[in-house]
């Protein structure tokens, strides 16, 4: 049972009852998906969004008791019922990537099905994570996710990405990420902080931004980026910022808000939100929170990057897909040719025929070289 900023509850419909029955309250607050009945219909298990884990939890029909069988440093991605009541569930880490595990019937401990990459793990190294917990500039704990270089040296200065998430309300976590391992492997610290207005920490932390892009989660953004500069290991003058979807959009908030950084990617972003009504999915989340753009056009504005397009000085990499629905590319034809006719240094990439994920192999592997090369060229200062 959704809400409109998406705040998931599991409910039930009992036969020949018209209301649902939540099950999962208020006391919950967390976002819960993919309900699965247990084979005797005692319980319905959930995947459950929590402060940076995704964990496996359990909901009794009866009274809403909740347990978790699986937690800690994992992403559960997927899980599926036994009809002997065991839980199969396809879970990730830091330095896992995906493979089943199975959650035997009366069992408390994961057993591993699957080594699916073993072969290629054991030739290559990975970066494990570190997580770091501060306050923002109201006090608000703010929790960032960090991964090192291989033979990390605390007391030398890397260059460092800021790594922003997508889904806006979504978070980061402990599942494997390929593409942060791929910068960490080319010799970067990488930053991926759950500003306000992610997921994990309830409705009110992912309301913060009502009506508010590119304000609070701004900050987050740059108090995350002084406290890992405070660690002594960052390089304060080889900053680099970039992310996918709403990562991509907070990217240019962010670049309109400071120069610091010396060069970003922003990928699949928003610039001028009104320039694409009616043609996002979006409809529904625009009414219920900004209004029609016709009557608050500068509410709209207010949240929209390329208003504030003139104050972007970093080189900027803008990339995605020609068949983008989600956020479409014009955003980033607009960002590009506003940038160009400020004279400023960017680059559009546009991908034929590709959606909001790029997909296709080909494409996803010149993706990454570019994100690697751009970064290098203007955050390194490398060739």
């Amino acid at each position: 049972v959704p809400n409109a900023y998406l705040q998931t509850k599991v409910a039930i419909i009992r036969i020949g009852e018209d209301e649902p029955v939540l099950l999962t309250t208020e006391d919950l607050d967390r976002k819960a998906w993919g309900p699965a009945f247990s084979p005797d219909g005692s319980h319905i298990y959930v995947t459950l969004e929590d402060d940076g884990q995704v964990q496996l939890a359990s909901v009794s029909v009866d009274d809403g008791t909740l347990s978790r069988p699986v937690t800690g440093q994992v992403r559960v991605e997927a899980t599926a019922v036994a009809p002997d009541g065991s839980v199969v569930a396809v879970i990730s880490g830091p330095m896992l990537p995906s493979d089943l595990f199975v959650l035997d019937a009366g069992s408390s401990e994961l057993r591993r099905l699957t080594q699916v990459n073993d072969e290629l793990l054991s030739s290559i190294v990975l970066s494990d994570v570190e997580e770091l917990r501060f306050p923002t500039l109201d006090g608000t704990e703010i929790q960032t996710f960090v991964y090192k270089p291989r033979d990390f040296d605390p007391d030398y200065p890397y260059p460092t990405i800021l790594w922003l998430h997508g889904g806006q309300e979504s978070q980061y976590d402990y599942g494997f990420n390929f593409r942060v391992q791929l910068f960490a492997a080319n010799g970067y610290i990488v930053v991926m902080p759950n500003v306000r207005g992610s997921g994990g920490r309830g409705l009110e932390f992912a309301l913060a931004l009502n009506k508010a892009y590119g304000t609070k989660d701004v900050e987050d953004v740059i108090v995350a980026t002084d406290y890992v500069i405070e660690q002594g290991y960052v390089d304060p003058d080889r900053l680099g910022v970039g992310g996918w979807s709403s990562g991509g959009t907070l990217t240019n908030m962010v670049i309109a808000k400071t120069d610091r950084f010396a060069g970003a990617i922003s990928g699949a972003s928003v610039g001028w939100y009104t320039s694409t009504y009616g043609h996002d999915p979006y409809q529904r989340w625009w009414h219920t929170e900004l209004g029609t753009p016709w009557e608050n056009r500068d509410l709209w504005d207010s949240v929209s990057p390329f208003m504030e397009v003139a104050n972007i000085t970093t080189p900027t990499l803008f990339i995605g897909g020609e068949k983008d629905w989600n956020q479409p590319i014009i955003h980033s034809e607009q960002m590009y040719q506003a940038m160009k006719q400020l004279g400023r240094e960017a680059s559009l990439v546009v991908y034929p025929d590709a959606h909001h994920g790029i997909r296709r192999p080909t494409y996803h592997k010149d993706l990454l070289e570019r994100f690697v090369g751009w970064f290098d060229k203007y955050v390194k200062g490398s060739p």
